[in-house]
């Protein structure tokens, strides 16, 4: 299932300000859905590295219009990207249909509001916060961190009510992780895949390859396809994307090789 980014933030890594626009984020949106995206994940506050925090007030006025102006527009599932317990009422409110929380529902009563409404939610994994988070990331062991992490964070969500196939578990490349450690979860994704969670891999257009390979943020289309690749084929099944025609053709080779 491929997840189509739409920022509508001022200062994303990748395309910031290209969709902060009504009109222009929504027939980006619409664009991604004939693409073959079948999630729209909306964002309104940028967890790039070294981003600054913003109000409730100021992440509602950018995300709310355009939640309610897609869902006039389509029935696409509509994911909210946010950490705010505020945010995400408003936005399930508004018509968005899933959760996507870098900080895996810790707010006071996020936990409770995904429980209430039954939407899916994607509880991801980070080290630290997004204005120092990649200053010395440093792990004993990257990938049974990250997955004890996972396990405990949605064992809470069981417990509050939330149906254990509404969860989604993110390692969150990127976030507070060195490339060594990027590798290494990308290298074990089979571990996650085998917990009783569905995982969403988020490696689209990152700094990794960009370390990695030397590219430009504008030209790691492909080594973000073949990260995808290499995902599906350990066990991933939900992909977060800029390139969502791109990604969708590769995700039908994987398929038709499975």
């Amino acid at each position: 299932m491929v997840m189509g980014i739409l920022n509508v933030t001022p200062d994303s890594f990748s395309d910031g300000g290209q969709f902060s626009q009504l009109d222009n984020a929504v027939q980006h949106a619409l664009q991604m859905q004939a693409d073959g995206a079948e999630i729209i994940d909306i964002g309104g506050e940028s967890t790039r590295p070294g981003a600054a925090s913003i109000s409730v007030e100021d992440e509602l006025n950018r995300v709310i219009p355009v939640i309610e102006s897609i869902r006039k527009h389509s029935d696409i599932a509509i994911s909210i990207d946010t950490s705010k317990t505020e945010v995400m009422r408003a936005a399930i409110n508004a018509g968005a249909d899933f959760v996507n929380d870098v900080n895996a529902l810790q707010a006071a009563g996020a936990v409770d509001v995904c429980a209430q409404y039954q939407v899916p939610v994607c509880l991801m994994h980070k080290q630290g916060e997004p204005q120092t988070m990649q200053d010395n990331p440093h792990y004993a062991d990257v990938v049974d961190e990250v997955q004890a992490y996972l396990q405990r964070r949605a064992a809470i969500c069981l417990k509050a009510g939330i149906s254990k196939e509404n969860i989604i578990i993110d390692p969150g490349f990127g976030f507070g992780k060195s490339l060594e450690n990027n590798l290494s979860l990308l290298k074990e994704m089979a571990q996650f895949c085998a917990s009783d969670y569905s995982v969403l891999v988020g490696v689209s257009r990152k700094s990794m390859f960009g370390q990695l390979l030397g590219r430009d943020v504008d030209e790691r289309l492909v080594a973000s396809a073949v990260a995808v690749a290499i995902a599906y084929h350990k066990g991933a099944r939900f992909f977060r994307v800029h390139d969502v025609a791109e990604t969708c053709d590769t995700l039908r080779l994987c398929e038709a090789v499975n």
